[in-house]
């Protein structure tokens, strides 16, 4: 199957494609959209998933018990045809990835990644599951990469929009280098207690990067306008980014990061790598709740 589905509650609409398992379209009752619209003068991307690595790596190589393999940014997930495994327009619908000569070729391992969307009322709920159904322990990175429509829905201006963390986040950010690897020194926070006034000034460095993010949650928005609740599971480090100027603003749960600097060592090295076990699996979950406007614009 390679047309996206829909599932809906009612409230909340999103629609998915079977190419990356990707969120689409998020839609309120109201038919207002709440994700990227994907144009390619800026990013053409919505909300891929990242797998098996998340950022760039060093020379688009890594290294695996004395052997070079390539893989681009954010790894082959995003750009892979899903099999549809369960679909239920009202409520659910499960995605599959698995391991083929094709991935082998690139990451030597055996994996299922499931992706698994659901929805109820204004809640959409994504859970990523990674399993090693090989006989060899499985290194990966996962992250989630949500691109969402700035401004929002509802009139508000968007130098109006805050993101608003669950705690305060004092500690230094990081940045990457123009190849995409993370740069060794830290940054001054932009985040004033908890709360972050987005600017497309801030991202003419990129991303900014917390590789510890002490929240797992999240709201983004402005008074009179829509906002959203984000939530996250397992991902202790947060990317936010946009291209300057661009109507879009990712808020990114991450376990992984990009290569540091002309990092050369073994992939099981690369920060933020986990290993899994065979026979064993892990789980990242993205919530997101959609508050509509007061009044239509």
């Amino acid at each position: 199957m390679s047309e996206p589905v829909v599932i809906s509650s009612g409230e909340l609409t999103a629609t998915i494609s079977p190419i990356g398992a990707e969120l689409v379209s998020l839609r309120d009752a109201g038919a207002r959209e709440y994700m990227s619209d994907g144009d390619p003068r800026w990013w053409s991307g919505r909300a891929p998933v990242l797998f098996p690595v998340v950022g760039a790596l060093n020379g688009d190589r890594y290294r695996l018990d004395g052997k070079e393999y390539s893989i681009g940014k954010h790894g082959f997930a995003r750009r892979s045809m899903f099999t549809l495994e369960e679909h239920d327009p009202c409520e659910r619908v499960r995605f599959v990835l698995s391991d083929s000569e094709a991935t082998r070729a690139v990451f030597p391992f055996a994996f299922r990644l499931e992706l698994f969307h659901s929805i109820r009322g204004a809640t959409l709920m994504t859970t990523a599951t990674v399993s090693n159904t090989g006989d060899a322990p499985l290194p990966f990175s996962f992250g989630f990469h949500p691109a969402f429509a700035w401004p929002l829905p509802g009139g508000a201006a968007k130098e109006h929009h805050r993101i608003v963390f669950e705690l305060d986040e004092p500690q230094a950010i990081r940045r990457i280098d123009k190849a995409g690897q993370m740069l060794s020194e830290s940054f001054p926070t932009p985040v004033t207690g908890d709360t972050l006034a987005p600017d497309a000034s801030l991202f003419e460095a990129d991303a900014l990067i917390w590789d510890a993010i002490h929240s797992r949650a999240c709201s983004f928005g402005a008074p009179g306008g829509a906002s959203l609740a984000v939530e996250w599971n397992n991902c202790p480090m947060l990317g936010i980014w946009q291209i300057p100027g661009a109507p879009f603003l990712c808020i990114e749960p991450w376990q992984g990061l990009a290569d540091p600097q002309g990092f050369e060592g073994d992939f099981r090295q690369k920060p933020g790598v986990i290993v899994l076990e065979p026979g064993t699996y892990r789980s990242f979950t993205l919530g997101i709740t959609v508050s509509p406007p007061e009044t239509a614009p």
